[in-house]
């Protein structure tokens, strides 16, 4: 299958059409609008520092139910304790940059290059992306 290009229009090709590995299609930017516009329709940016913009919709999607979560016994027992305490939405920003500075630290390249962290945080200021953090 064909990969699309972007245009300034913000619109994207039916997911239907993407590559057997997901890629759908390539180019774009990342205003609050077309992030938006993609994840009403299942698609997402990943990509590498010095690459474009490449927009993904795999199939089948990972999907996690809490239900179906198993928790070790010894986490199970630090819960317990209330060792952890949870927020949300108090610093988006400082856990995108740590996801971001985990995988460099460790010498591995993370697709949360600086222009995805800034938009991103413009999808949080806008209400539409959201924290969870335990500490």
């Amino acid at each position: 299958m064909p990969v699309f290009r972007l245009s300034e229009q913000i619109e994207f090709p039916p997911p239907g059409l993407a590559r057997s590995d997901g890629l759908l299609c390539v180019g774009g930017d990342l205003s609050t609008e077309r992030l938006i516009e993609a994840y009403k329709n299942g698609i997402f940016p990943w990509y590498a520092h010095n690459e474009p913009i490449l927009w993904w919709t795999p199939d089948p999607r990972l999907i996690l139910y809490p239900r179906d979560i198993r928790v070790s016994r010894s986490l199970a027992k630090r819960l317990r304790k209330n060792f952890f305490s949870v927020s949300m939405d108090t610093a988006f920003e400082e856990v995108v940059r740590n996801c971001a500075h985990t995988r460099t630290i460790h010498g591995e390249d993370t697709w949360l290059t600086s222009d995805m962290i800034q938009a991103y945080t413009r999808l949080h200021e806008a209400g539409r992306a959201h924290s969870v953090e335990c500490w």
